[in-house]
């Protein structure tokens, strides 16, 4: 009997501190731009739930992921949030993820599941890792989350001529695959998860597909964006002088969604599905907000919203995102639960991939020396002790290099020799390259010296030295 005590007496903690744990949801977006949440960028866009979620929470207004080593951007970006690896060290362990991370409990929701969390999986998964073995319930899964390689879905559509393809058409496969549109089955997922009678605190990593192309909705949400509300974007350009130098040519699959040249109709009618796409995910989005403040887990659950990056569907005359415009690098990214701020902006610089430190250290998880994101929580916490970054870095392949820093941008091509300087306060839309004044030279210069420090502390084996001397 005095050992059924003691054994009881010495459980006890553990169990009030896994009770007094958090419960985290983590819902992530795919192609979504930081435009397009209307509370934070004004856009007209309808986004009522996200914009209820901004209200109640915080949000980060400059959040941004570092690029990519190949076309599919998101899977740099998803490889960097479950790894905590900064970009080129998170490539070079890409080959070994199973064998370096799954295997020794070392992506992100095995962490949490180490320190007593129930993991929940649903959704578009997208890296070289084995997702059955990263969590512990799995509702859906997608590996790439596009349809089937639909040609009437590219180079469209030509003004005065049929259009070939039809957002709403469940024939047409994408999201309709199954039946149901897949971001409502992840909103179905929800509840299911939410239900389960597991007394542990959980971590649901709910990833969205949209606004991915083929940018699919019910035609009910299409039709609230008529193509006289789509605006064309002021940075709008016919072609790109530099696609191909920077590795986004006309042979690229994102670019070739649209015709060449573009042309303002086109971009109105991409807009208009992408805008469409938002919204419905918006109203699922919604759906789960809704079933859990219906719930007693309400008050004690974080709720990060985020994307894996942006889109410039159109901007620049460019429809992807590999490259390094605000429009495909800046993402949305709120934050909301116990003792963060309601209503509040933080302009500070940060990564997307924050949120994985920072969820560890809500859950009281260790977070290892070779993490290389930031916690946020001094961001939002009043008397929060933390090192703001100073500046932000940006790459695709060996093509582009980026560095925002104090609202200034520095963009550099390396084939063609090329650099762009923009003023991000006064120039928002990076439309008037301050590189050839002679106010830009110098900062460019001192921009070239940060981003050069940066490379050598995340490992980047890109030389811009050689190609720049002009920098230096």
């Amino acid at each position: 009997m005095i050992r059924l005590i003691l054994l009881f007496a010495a459980l006890l903690p553990a169990a009030l501190r896994a009770a007094d744990k958090p419960n985290i949801l983590f819902l992530f977006a795919d192609d979504m731009t930081w435009k397009a949440v209307h509370s934070i960028s004004g856009e007209d866009i309808d986004t009522p739930n996200l914009d209820r979620l901004a209200a109640r929470g915080s949000t980060f207004t400059h959040a941004y992921n570092p690029g990519g080593w190949h076309g599919a951007i998101c899977v740099a970006s998803r490889s960097m949030l479950m790894t905590g690896l900064p970009l080129w060290k998170a490539k070079a362990a890409e080959p070994k993820l199973n064998s370096d991370f799954v295997a020794r409990d070392r992506l992100w929701p095995q962490l949490l599941a180490t320190a007593g969390y129930r993991t929940c999986f649903s959704g578009k998964w997208h890296i070289q890792a084995d997702h059955t073995r990263a969590f512990q319930q799995i509702r859906h899964y997608r590996p790439g989350g596009m349809a089937p390689d639909r040609k009437n879905a590219y180079f469209r559509p030509l003004e005065g001529q049929p259009d070939t393809w039809s957002p709403t058409d469940p024939a047409e496969g994408g999201f309709w695959t199954g039946g149901e549109h897949w971001s409502a089955v992840i909103a179905d997922d929800f509840p299911v998860f939410l239900a389960d009678s597991d007394s542990r605190p959980w971590f649901m990593y709910l990833a969205f597909n949209a606004p991915h192309d083929p940018r699919q909705s019910p035609q009910a949400t299409l039709d609230r964006y008529p193509l006289s509300r789509i605006k064309v974007p002021p940075n709008f350009l016919p072609t790109y002088p530099y696609r191909v130098e920077m590795g986004a040519g006309d042979d690229m699959r994102d670019e070739k969604l649209a015709p060449f040249p573009r042309t303002p109709f086109a971009v109105q009618t991409h807009r208009r599905e992408y805008y469409a796409a938002i919204t419905y995910l918006d109203a699922q989005i919604g759906r789960i907000l809704d079933a859990l403040d219906q719930s007693p887990a309400a008050k004690n659950t974080y709720i990060f919203f985020t994307a894996d990056h942006g889109l410039s569907c159109g901007e620049h005359g460019l429809m992807g995102k590999q490259n390094l415009y605000d429009s495909s690098v800046r993402v949305p990214f709120i934050v909301a639960g116990p003792g963060v701020p309601a209503g509040k902006r933080i302009a500070a610089p940060v990564y997307l991939q924050d949120a994985m430190p920072t969820v560890l250290k809500l859950a009281g998880a260790p977070v290892s020396a070779g993490i290389g994101f930031q916690d946020l929580r001094p961001h939002w916490e009043e008397n929060g002790q933390g090192t703001p970054r100073d500046a932000i870095i940006g790459a695709f392949r060996d093509r582009q290099r980026m560095i925002t820093r104090d609202g200034k941008k520095l963009i550099l091509y390396p084939l063609p020799k090329v650099i762009h300087l923009f003023d991000l306060k006064t120039d928002p839309d990076e439309m008037h390259d301050l590189s050839a004044t002679p106010e830009g030279a110098a900062l460019a210069k001192s921009l070239f010296q940060r981003l050069l420090e940066i490379q050598k502390e995340t490992a980047d084996p890109l030389d811009l030295r050689p190609t720049f001397p002009s920098l230096q």
